[in-house]
């Protein structure tokens, strides 16, 4: 999907009427209004639509569904229908209405929660059952979740990383935990937010103290020392003075910058802290950071990008390999691409919901979801 083809937005409205404090963990159900049905089955025609006041945290296409994770509750959209549901722990067996992440293991949806641990919704029955500490989850923030090859399942979450073998959520004996102290600093900090897997069945973990990989007997790491993240000088003049410093609002952020050695940057810049990852086919990786653009891993050196490289911001939320093997960037300030060289990125230009953008997802019709705060975009591309 390059933007060399015509990239076509079909537009439609559709406002979830909710006022939204993420913290607080009180929310008011959505209304939907104005919603506009597609007019044409096989492809849908409602790309773009607003959530008012709610993040989208979270998209994962099942079939004609789409599953909209956002900080007021989790909706399904059929992409077809115009259809919708929402769920949210008014009347539905989610504990939170914040969801982070969304995945499909088998006929399940996994829906990890801020603050409600892990919801796991079976599409068949529709009936919904719940994890969270006393059943062997770390935290009750989940972050990401990653199915592996050998069939189990890693929970990325705000106090380490579970494993769950072979993926059997429901026994208590399957799950394993991995900490900063039982790793032996292998896992360089707790907080995790993202978990892949790359070829050789490496585990690879994005934490706030830098990038972890694991081959199921050893740990190794690497922070902005070893070349994650460019440096304050490079992003200094593109920097995005409207993004905000999670060290000025919160202790436990100003405490990691100062143990980072950043105490004196007072700006929204930390290289070591890592919120998006990707691996491609070729094993390469790729690392979001907090102000210190994106980061490239080859398996021999790091090769950092920023604004200067085509990427529209320096604060990178997500990342997403799609089906045709295009890597897609979500930021700060909107979205981009990597070029065919791969030597750069283009950003995407047509106006699309939101420009912080914090999911991607794409489905069987080479769509690609985009959602951020306060909307969800459809991408198509015409041939």
């Amino acid at each position: 999907m390059k933007l060399s083809q015509t990239v076509v937005l079909f537009v439609g409205v559709l406002c979830i009427a909710a006022a939204v404090t993420l913290l607080s963990g009180l929310f008011d159900r959505p209304m939907f209004d104005d919603l506009v049905l597609p007019n044409n089955n096989d492809r849908p025609l409602i790309t773009s639509f607003k959530v008012g006041e709610n993040n989208v945290r979270a998209l994962q296409v099942v079939g004609d569904n789409v599953w909209i994770g956002t900080s007021g509750g989790l909706v399904r959209f059929n992409s077809k229908t115009g259809s919708h549901h929402i769920y949210d722990n008014s009347v539905d067996g989610i504990l939170s209405n914040a969801v982070f992440h969304l995945s499909q293991y088998q006929q399940q949806l996994l829906v990890g929660t801020y603050g409600g641990g892990l919801s796991v919704f079976d599409l068949a029955t529709e009936q919904w059952r719940n994890l969270n500490i006393p059943d062997g989850l770390a935290d009750q923030f989940v972050y990401d979740i990653d199915l592996v090859d050998n069939g189990d399942i890693w929970i990325a979450t705000w106090s380490g990383a579970n494993r769950v073998r072979q993926g059997d959520l429901f026994d208590a004996s399957a799950w394993d935990l991995f900490t900063v102290e039982n790793t032996k600093g292998g896992l360089p900090n707790p907080w995790v937010y993202a978990i892949e897997q790359d070829s050789n069945k490496h585990l690879w973990f994005a934490t706030e103290g830098g990038l972890a990989r694991f081959d199921g007997q050893e740990w190794e790491n690497w922070t902005h020392e070893e070349g994650v993240g460019a440096s304050l000088e490079k992003v200094e003049a593109s920097f995005d003075q409207d993004s905000i410093d999670p060290a000025i609002h919160s202790n436990h952020h100003t405490i990691q910058k100062q143990q980072q050695g950043l105490a004196s940057v007072s700006v929204a810049y930390n290289p070591n802290y890592i919120v998006a990852l990707a691996i491609s086919d070729n094993d390469t990786v790729w690392a979001g950071t907090w102000g210190a653009g994106l980061a490239r891993y080859d398996g021999k050196q790091w090769l950092n990008y920023t604004h200067e490289d085509g990427l529209p911001s320096n604060h990178i939320f997500s990342l997403h390999i799609d089906k045709q093997k295009q890597l897609w960037v979500g930021t700060s300030k909107g979205l981009s691409q990597l070029n065919e060289s791969g030597d750069g990125f283009a950003a995407v230009e047509h106006e699309l919901a939101t420009k912080s953008i914090f999911a991607l997802s794409d489905d069987a019709a080479k769509g690609l979801w985009v959602g951020g705060y306060g909307g969800v975009s459809h991408v198509t591309t015409a041939e």
